[in-house]
């Protein structure tokens, strides 16, 4: 494998769900929801990557696709250039062990609180990873750097925090018990889905404070999921990192957070940043978007998904799908108005009258 490999690499990766049907539907084909679409994202070693969008835009399930917690159901996730379901499967060549890889690939969930055992306390909760994965260790190095943990995150004194059950912890202490929980897989890349959303707004930049300062001496890098855009410009900004912006499965602009927020180029990111109330201009009207209602995930519309919802839509919208274009460095968006002699230019304009939700194409 090549040392210039991405850390993760998700190569047009599709998760299609089977939705069965009703009691009364049962001889039916189930309906499939394309939760992901043809997505394809390299995340680098330090990386910090920010996956926004509205509820539904599948952005958990990628999250957890790239760290190999969902199976796709077309494309390919690596790590390190090894394929993670070829090594789970032990089809082929493979040079990266799965256990090597699942330890290596974790994540933070959005209620930390139910991920962390009401029945144990946190020394027991924190020294279950080094138990697992460092065997050669003695029980009074593993309370040593559990300790050390702790007070690293800022939960002062260890001792009284690592005695305390979950439920004598706040959120943000459980967050921190989860971050902690984390690193001491020295992993690669963490998920952190949603990790600082049920926190008090003065709490939320103190976490990703921490999580970024954490990264730089773990040499970590995070996977981000928000479906708030001013948190994912505050932690991809800090971090050196990108924002992607999920629509309908799809991957529909992905760059630095600065370029996101100040030169969005793909419609979908103007709504995002027009809903955010701390990022909207003061003469910001009315919002750049002709209809409210998502379409169904279970029968997207043909062409640009979000051509159904966006005011500069055109017929070319309707019939072709957009490439992922380059508008600078490390700024791509799947949008025809970034291609200066495309025919989407001569093609006729798309009226609400007219307007309506086409099943998606078959590609």
């Amino acid at each position: 494998m090549s040392s210039d490999e991405p850390l993760i690499s998700l190569e047009n990766v599709e998760v299609h769900f089977e939705e069965q049907k009703g009691m009364f539907e049962f001889f039916g084909e189930p309906d499939v929801v394309r939760a992901v679409d043809g997505v394809s994202l390299d995340i680098e070693e330090n990386d910090v990557v920010c996956l926004v969008g509205e509820s539904g835009c599948g952005k958990t399930t990628l999250g957890k696709t790239s760290i190999g917690l969902q199976r796709p159901t077309g494309g390919r996730v690596k790590y390190k250039g090894q394929d993670i379901w070829d090594a789970k499967d032990k089809k082929g060549n493979v040079e990266i062990p799965y256990k090597e890889i699942r330890r290596s690939l974790q994540i933070i969930h959005q209620d930390p609180g139910s991920s962390l055992n009401p029945n144990r306390r946190v020394m027991k909760i924190l020294e279950a990873p080094l138990r697992r994965w460092h065997k050669q260790m003695s029980a009074g190095d593993r309370r040593e750097q559990v300790l050390t943990m702790l007070e690293r995150v800022g939960m002062t004194p260890p001792d009284d925090y690592a005695g305390r059950y979950p439920h004598q912890l706040s959120g943000g202490e459980k967050q921190r018990v989860a971050l902690v929980r984390a690193l001491l897989m020295d992993p690669d890349v963490i998920l952190a889905d949603e990790a600082i959303s049920a926190l008090d707004v003065s709490l939320r930049v103190e976490m990703m404070d921490l999580m970024l300062e954490l990264q730089d001496q773990f040499d970590t890098s995070f996977v981000a999921v928000s479906h708030d855009l001013s948190n994912a410009r505050y932690f991809a900004a800090h971090g050196g990192g990108r924002i992607g912006v999920m629509y309908l499965g799809q991957l529909v602009e992905v760059g630095p957070a600065e370029e996101i927020i100040n030169n969005p180029k793909h419609p979908y990111t103007k709504v995002l940043r027009w809903a955010t109330p701390n990022l909207k201009d003061e003469e910001a009207g009315e919002p750049p978007v002709r209809k409210i209602d998502i379409p169904d995930p279970k029968n997207p519309p043909s062409g640009c998904r979000f051509h159904t919802r966006c005011p500069e839509a055109r017929e070319a919208c309707r019939q072709e799908k957009p490439a992922q274009y380059e508008i600078d460095d490390d700024h791509k968006a799947a949008c025809f108005r970034e291609v200066s002699d495309h025919e989407y230019w001569e093609s006729p304009e798309i009226t609400d009258e007219e307007e309506t939700t086409p099943a998606a194409s078959s590609d």
